[in-house]
C-alpha cells in the first residue's frame, strides 16, 4: 500500500511550478505588472482602421482579441494554461462541462453518423446523445466501459466517427484502456474523445492516443464550488480549426470573471488534490475494512474496475470514489445514514474545497446488465476537512444504519 501511497500524490508535485508560471501574460519591459492578470469585461472591440479589423478578423484560430463573443484575453490566457496541463497544442474554454463534452460531438459528428459511448458515461453526456444527436441523424451505442479489443472492433461500423470514453466512469469509477481504445479508433479512422474530469493533471491524454479531451473547469480547476465552466483541448492543428470553428458558430464561451475565478484556482490545484488525494485515499482505506461496505470503488484499490489501467496509466488519483454496500442493506437505510452526516453536505457536483456524499442508487441509468452494484451504493468527495474528522462524522453515519437494520 505504500507504493499505492506514493502513485496517488506524485502527478500533483510535477504540476505545481507549471500552475503557478503557466497562463500568465509577459510583464512589458517599460513597467511592473500585477501577479495575477486583470479581468476584461467587453462585448465590442475597436480598431484603429477598417483594413486592421479585417485583418484581426482573420485571426479567429489565434488566442487575439477580436470580438467579445469569440473570447476575451483572460479567456485566452485561462486556454493556454489548460492546453499546458493537458499537453495540447490548443483550449477551448466553454460555459460549462456539459458544454465541454457536447461540443465536439457537435463539431465531429454529422448526420449518418455513429458514435460508441461507454455505458458509465456521465448521464447528461447519455441524454444528449439519445435527444439532441439522435434528432440530429447520429446514432449512438454502449459498449461496456472494460469491453477488450476484439469487443469494441467488433462494434466499429463503416460509418463510426467518434469513440468517447469517460475514465473512471460516472458513478462506478471503470478505468478504461485508453490506449487500446485509441488503437482501435485510429485504425477505422474515427476520433476518440475523452472526459478526462477526475484525470486532470494525471492523466496525459495525448500520450495515449487521445484526440480531443474534455475538462469540466467547475470540479477541480476552479475548486471552490463558485464557477460553471469546462474545456475541450486539441493536439492536432486541423482538429483545432474544425473545433474552434464551432465554438464561434455556436456562441460558446465563458465570461471573464468564470474564466478568472477559474485561473486562480488553478493556481493552487496542485497542493489542494495533493492533500485531497491523500485524505480521500485515508478514507477509502477505512472504509474498505468496515463490515458494512462490499467494495470501495476507488481506482488505486485492486477491487476497482480497471485498477490495472489506472496503475499504469495514470500519475495520480483524484479525492472522488464509490461506495458500494453489501447487498443485504437496504436503500432506505443507506439515506438514512447520509442524512445523519454532518461534514459532508448532500449536492452534486465535486471538485471543491468542500466534502459531499451523493447517493448513486438509482440515481443511474445504464443500458447494458450487470453494470451497476448489487448493493445500495453512494459516492464520496472528500475536501480539505481533516480525514480523522471525516472518518469519525462517517462511522456516526454508519451507527444510523446499523440501527436501521436492526430496527
Amino acid at each position: 500500500m505504500e507504493n499505492t501511497a506514493k502513485q496517488v500524490t506524485s502527478g500533483w508535485k510535477r504540476l505545481s511550478s507549471l500552475l503557478v508560471q503557466g497562463g500568465r501574460p509577459e510583464p512589458t519591459p517599460e513597467e511592473g505588472s500585477f501577479v495575477n492578470a486583470p479581468v476584461t469585461r467587453g462585448s465590442t472591440v475597436l480598431f484603429p482602421s477598417l483594413a486592421a479589423m479585417k485583418e484581426q478578423g482573420l485571426r479567429s484560430h489565434e488566442h487575439e482579441l477580436i470580438y467579445g463573443a469569440m473570447g476575451s484575453p483572460i479567456q485566452h490566457e485561462l486556454e493556454k494554461l489548460i492546453a499546458l496541463i493537458e499537453g495540447g497544442t490548443h483550449s477551448q474554454v466553454v460555459s460549462s462541462g456539459l458544454a465541454a463534452c457536447t461540443l465536439p460531438l457537435l463539431a465531429f459528428l454529422n448526420a449518418g453518423d455513429h458514435l460508441l459511448l461507454p455505458d458509465s458515461v456521465y448521464g447528461p453526456t447519455r441524454r444528449f446523445a439519445g435527444t439532441m444527436l439522435a434528432r440530429l441523424g447520429i446514432e449512438t451505442s454502449y459498449y461496456a466501459p472494460l469491453a477488450d479489443e476484439a469487443t469494441i472492433v467488433g462494434m466499429m461500423r463503416e460509418n463510426t466517427r467518434v469513440v468517447f470514453a469517460e475514465s473512471p466512469g460516472s458513478h462506478t469509477f471503470e478505468v478504461q484502456d485508453v490506449p487500446m481504445l485509441a488503437r482501435v479508433a485510429h485504425e477505422r479512422n474515427a476520433l476518440l474523445m475523452l472526459d478526462n474530469t477526475w484525470g486532470i493533471g494525471i492523466f496525459q491524454p495525448f500520450r495515449h492516443g487521445v484526440d480531443v479531451s474534455i475538462q469540466a473547469l467547475t470540479k477541480y480547476p476552479a475548486g471552490h464550488s463558485d464557477v460553471i465552466a469546462g474545456a475541450i483541448t486539441v493536439a492536432d492543428g486541423a482538429l483545432w480549426k474544425d473545433l474552434r470553428d464551432a465554438a464561434i458558430q455556436i456562441g460558446q464561451l465563458a465570461g471573464p470573471d468564470e474564466c478568472w475565478l477559474t485561473l486562480r484556482g488553478l493556481r493552487t490545484m496542485a497542493v489542494r488534490l495533493e492533500r485531497q488525494a491523500q485524505s480521500a485515499l485515508l478514507v477509502a482505506q477505512w472504509l474498505r475494512g468496515r463490515p458494512e461496505v462490499a467494495r470501495v470503488l476507488h481506482p488505486a484499490f485492486e477491487e476497482c474496475p480497471g485498477h490495472e489501467f489506472w496503475r499504469r496509466d495514470f500519475e495520480g488519483a483524484s479525492s472522488l470514489f464509490g461506495v458500494e454496500l453489501r447487498a443485504d442493506l437496504s436503500v432506505a437505510g443507506m439515506r438514512d445514514m447520509i442524512d445523519a452526516l454532518a461534514l459532508f453536505g448532500i449536492g452534486a457536483s465535486w471538485g471543491g474545497y468542500e466534502s459531499l456524499v451523493l447517493p448513486t442508487t438509482g440515481g443511474v441509468r445504464r443500458s447494458l446488465p450487470d453494470a451497476m452494484p448489487e448493493g445500495p451504493s453512494f459516492r464520496l468527495h472528500i475536501g480539505l476537512e481533516d480525514p480523522n474528522d471525516l472518518i469519525a462524522d462517517l462511522e456516526g453515519g454508519l451507527e444510523v444504519l446499523r440501527a436501521s437494520v436492526a430496527g
